[in-house]
């Protein structure tokens, strides 16, 4: 676990699913990976979320989860050490909403709002899709001072098709991902 003065330090949230190989511990592998890396650490993970694929269908079942993490880096940057992240753990992008490894999106990043190629922020779909809305409802904060909470609790009231989500199992973070000896 990193330990950081928060000053320098944005909250930011990120959707993480797989649907290939053993995906909850591709999952986990994941979030040791973000907070590992000396600019990030993980601050609380939803609970996993067994879902079915939407746009293309003909796939495995999808685990999802979301984290809150704290971080020094700018929001491209962060993106880069997600994709190096997803690179490393196999992933592929060969088709669209196809099935993956591991898919790690940046949702939401403190004080940011940002439009480019590489990414836009907040995420443009993040507040239609039920499996980034159950897990994130869990990690943001009810007193989160931009209102991003209400947001969220509003637009998972609002959604349809959250009958093709189930929970699959808790994260109890940062107990499941403790390194040995520390």
């Amino acid at each position: 676990m990193n330990t950081h003065a928060t000053s320098d330090f944005s909250e930011a949230y990120i959707a993480l699913g797989a649907n290939l190989g053993n995906r909850e511990a591709t999952l986990i592998e994941a979030l040791k990976s973000l907070d590992q890396h000396k600019n990030i650490h993980v601050l609380r993970c939803s609970g996993i979320y067994e879902t079915e694929p939407v746009g293309y269908v003909d796939q495995p079942m999808f685990l999802n989860m979301a984290a809150a993490i704290s971080t020094s880096l700018p929001p491209l940057e962060l993106l880069s050490v997600m994709q190096t992240i997803e690179n490393r753990l196999g992933r592929k992008r060969m088709i669209h909403w196809g099935p993956r490894t591991v898919d790690l999106d940046l949702l939401w990043m403190e004080g940011c709002t940002m439009n480019t190629e590489k990414l836009v922020l907040p995420h443009p779909r993040m507040l239609e899709r039920a499996f980034v809305l159950m897990p994130l409802a869990e990690v943001v904060p009810g007193s989160e001072p931009s209102g991003l909470h209400t947001t969220v609790k509003t637009a998972l009231e609002r959604l349809e098709g959250k009958e093709g989500i189930q929970l699959w199992k808790t994260c109890s973070w940062p107990s499941e991902s403790a390194l040995s000896g520390n």
